[in-house]
């Protein structure tokens, strides 16, 4: 079957979705009219009432489909996206008008820049997409900062080639209305009620064999969008940016949650226009190997079965098969697509006051210097707090035992250690010397209720990392209180402190040594002097 007869084929079933709402409307409109005029009983008034009842909510649920089909193509407001007009960026609306000149197709009424590493095209359309309207662009500032121009304009070719008359109007009539069914089918699942429910299976069970049908339909103009991209912006940047954008969307899952939402737990946040724009900052520090890295090892997230896209390596094999042009990618030395924009701070800004939470604006400004000390300092006091509790119960029970008075029963609820009770790292590593890790303050410190069960070198084994995590926060805390440890957002790896060299050379293994199985504290009590003796 060609693609112009599957496409007419994919047409008819979409007004059967919408027809099927029509139909059924009608057979209970005749249902009810029969029963009011013809069946009518005084005998069975109860069950005829009924029928009509059921039948009255039957029709409002499907009315309710068929309104929802209908506005499926309406532009909703944009509250998390900056709206740029060409006067305020008449580069990248160049580059936008571009793109959909040599498609064919018309720009944009409207263009939005968003926080998300993604690029679209929406349309308001009617008559199941058979009449455009207004036409609306969303760009990903995160996608700007990690596309070079060339790679851009292929994103922008192949969003616009979904619209354009590649082999016929009904291809892309198609996709609209997979959209269109796609939303209708969400507004039955959303349903309050068994009836509503009742005949959203019936729709979704047509949606199903509708996308099913279509699936052809929509993969040939997933394909044919990105041969547009391609004889726009060259063979080499489009199988490029094809490559580019699973990696930008894994580094920047990677800064949301290691760099902008580091202040969460302290109530605080980095500096204006930071948030998302903070994001530059960790492509410009990391190579290409390394910000594949944080994709590595990720499998791909899971395609829905009425996923229009074909397999990203499918399409990339296939770009790869078209002749050779003379446009490399060079990415090395094109610039970012960020550089289209003018003052992208104030954009980044702009950016920053639509998609920060009402709650946000309440929170304190941190630079990146002072937000990655705090962070530290805080997880330090976390790792700490467990082992020094665990110290303070210790030392108080045998302080007891020394005054003739019965120590703590076993598994007895402890007791409260207030802040000024916490004992310091010499009174720790004094613990330690004593014997006391394993003996005593191991068993004070929280576990799992299956671990408690354990014994001997298992339970040593187990509890070895919260004490080992126990000391590092305490020595962070000291080098930080003391000057000796400075911040370091480390764009190329992970924030944190930077020790002292002498630290950073023999830390590990003196605390390995701290917890060992025979504690030994010398090389964390050498280490401690030779800091003393700096500062002194």
């Amino acid at each position: 079957m060609t693609f112009r007869l599957r496409a007419v084929r994919a047409l008819v079933l979409l007004a059967g979705f919408y027809l099927m709402g029509v139909v059924l409307l009608a057979a209970m409109a005749v249902l009810d009219w029969l029963l009011v005029t013809r069946l009518f009983t005084a005998r069975a008034a109860w069950f005829e009432g009924a029928v009509l009842t059921v039948t009255v909510l039957l029709a409002v649920a499907i009315l309710r489909g068929m309104f929802a089909f209908l506005r499926a193509g309406r532009l909703r407001p944009v509250p998390h996206g900056v709206a740029v007009t060409p006067q305020d960026q008449p580069e990248l609306w160049e580059q936008v008008c571009a793109a959909a000149e040599v498609t064919g197709e018309r720009p944009p009424d409207e263009l939005y820049l968003v926080a998300e590493v993604n690029a679209g095209v929406a349309e308001q359309s009617r008559l199941l997409g058979l009449l455009s309207g207004r036409r609306r662009m969303f760009l990903g500032l995160p996608l700007l900062a990690g596309l070079t121009v060339p790679r851009l304009r292929a994103v922008l070719a192949r969003e616009f080639g979904h619209y354009g008359n590649l082999d016929t109007l009904l291809g892309g009539v198609t996709m609209r209305g997979r959209e269109a069914v796609l939303h209708t089918v969400e507004v039955f699942r959303e349903g309050s009620t068994q009836l509503h429910y009742a005949i959203g299976a019936l729709y979704i069970g047509y949606a199903r064999m509708f996308l099913r049908t279509s699936q052809s339909v929509a993969r040939h103009q997933e394909l044919a969008a990105d041969q547009v991209a391609a004889r726009h912006a060259g063979r080499d940047a489009t199988a490029a940016a094809l490559r580019t954008l699973p990696v930008l969307d894994a580094a920047h899952t990677h800064y949301l949650e290691m760099y902008a939402a580091m202040g969460g737990p302290l109530g605080a946040l980095p500096p204006v226009g930071e948030v998302h724009g903070g994001f530059r900052r960790l492509l410009a520090a990391r190579t290409g190997e390394r910000l594949a890295a944080l994709s590595a090892g990720q499998r791909p997230p899971r395609p829905h079965r009425y996923d229009s896209h074909p397999p990203t390596a499918e399409r990339i094999a296939l770009i790869e098969e078209l002749p050779a042009d003379d446009r490399t990618d060079g990415s090395a030395d094109e610039p970012a697509a960020l550089t289209l924009l003018h003052d992208p701070d104030r954009v980044f800004a702009a950016l920053e006051a639509r998609t920060l939470p009402h709650e946000a604006v309440r929170l304190r400004r941190m630079s990146w210097d002072d937000l990655v000390m705090a962070r530290a300092v805080a997880d330090a006091e976390g790792w700490s707090r467990p082992l020094r509790l665990a110290v303070a119960r210790t030392l108080r029970s045998a302080a007891q035992v020394a005054d003739g008075a019965a120590p703590a029963r076993r598994g007895a609820p402890a007791e409260k250690v207030e802040d000024a009770e916490l004992p310091g790292l010499e009174e720790v590593l004094d613990a330690f010397d004593r014997g006391l890790l394993w003996m005593e303050v191991a068993d004070r410190i929280p576990k799992p209720t299956q671990a408690a069960r354990l014994t001997g070198a298992s339970a040593r084994n187990f509890i070895r990392p919260r004490v080992y995590d126990g000391l590092a926060g305490m020595i962070h805390l000291r080098l930080a209180g003391t000057g000796h440890a400075a911040p370091d957002i480390a764009w190329s790896g992970q924030p944190g402190l930077t020790l002292p060299e002498a630290w950073e050379k023999d830390m590990d293994d003196a605390l390995d040594a701290a917890v060992a199985d025979t504690p030994d504290t010398a090389p964390l009590r050498a280490l401690l002097a030779g800091t003393h003796r700096v500062s002194a």
